[in-house]
Order: structure tokens, then C-alpha cells, then sequence
């Protein structure tokens, strides 16, 4: 299948993982099966790694918190930083894990967690890494927008209009 049209199944269903194969041949002018057929062989390539539902846990009676971790590491001769990766990213707390450019080496995304849970983690499983120089952890107050979607709706604007 052409590279482009590929792409433009990845984008759909980026977009909304609910999409069916009969939806996205709809919106590409395709045949169901071809659309079945190839996503079922990015599947098998880990081209797609999963599908996720975007939850807006503010809404919920959920009191867990939300943590991005800035960890500033000392990279190893000939696995460069694959090996401390492969070290962080083995913890089931660990969401997210991306090697950075600037001041900090890896963002570590922490899944939702209380504050108590993820100062433990911090302390006790990612400073205590040989290669791990420091960290610098940030808590989530609030999420606006999260994987393109807008969560927070726009604040109407209630003043009373004035005319001289």
C-alpha cells in the first residue's frame, strides 16, 4: 500500500480510535477490507502500539495527581542513554519516558498516582540510578489540552456590556 495513504489511516485513527475499517475506506474512498487488511499489518509491525481512550479524570471523584519527572543522567560508554532508558521505562509507574534536548536528558511521565506514591517513587526507584545526576519533579495542577484535544471549556464571559 502507498506510504501516503497509510499515513492518512494513522491520522484518522489518531484522531479517533473508534474509527471502523468500513469508516476510514468511507473517508479515503478505499474498500473496507484493504483498510481492514492494513491496519491489521501495522498492528503486527508495532506501526500501531495500542489504542487509548482520553479521560478527563477532573471530572471524576479520582484525587490522584499527575507528575512529569526531569531526570539529568551521565550516559553510558557505547549504550549511550538505551540502557538507562531500558531501566526507567521497566517500571509499570512510568507512563511516558522521552530522551530531551536542553537541561534535562529523559522526561519520565508518571502515572496518576498521590503525591505520597510518586515522592516515594521519585526517591527511591529514579534518584537512586547510578548513571541519575538529579531530578527535578513537576506536579499537574491542570490540564487544558491533552493529546490535541481541548478539555477545558472556554470561560464565557459574563460582563454585562457598557455603551457610553
Amino acid at each position: 500500500m502507498e506510504g501516503k495513504t497509510r499515513e492518512e489511516i494513522l491520522r484518522l485513527l489518531e484522531a479517533n480510535a473508534r474509527y471502523t475499517a468500513k469508516d476510514i475506506a468511507v473517508m479515503l474512498g478505499m474498500e473496507e477490507e484493504e483498510v481492514k487488511n492494513e491496519i491489521e499489518a501495522m498492528e503486527r509491525e508495532r506501526v500501531i502500539c495500542g489504542y487509548h481512550a482520553l479521560v478527563d479524570w477532573d471530572k471524576t471523584d479520582d484525587e490522584k495527581i499527575s507528575a512529569l519527572v526531569e531526570l539529568k543522567v551521565t550516559p553510558q560508554r557505547g549504550d549511550g542513554f538505551e540502557r538507562i532508558a531500558e531501566k526507567i521505562y521497566q517500571y509499570p509507574e512510568v507512563e511516558s519516558l522521552y530522551l530531551m534536548s536542553g537541561g534535562y536528558d529523559f522526561t519520565v511521565i508518571l502515572k496518576k498516582a498521590t503525591m505520597k506514591e510518586i515522592a516515594n517513587f521519585v526517591s527511591s526507584r529514579l534518584a537512586v540510578i547510578e548513571e541519575v545526576q538529579s531530578t527535578a519533579t513537576h506536579i499537574v495542577l491542570a490540564r487544558y489540552k491533552d493529546h490535541g484535544m481541548q478539555l477545558a471549556a472556554p470561560k464565557k464571559d459574563m460582563r454585562m456590556v457598557v455603551t457610553p
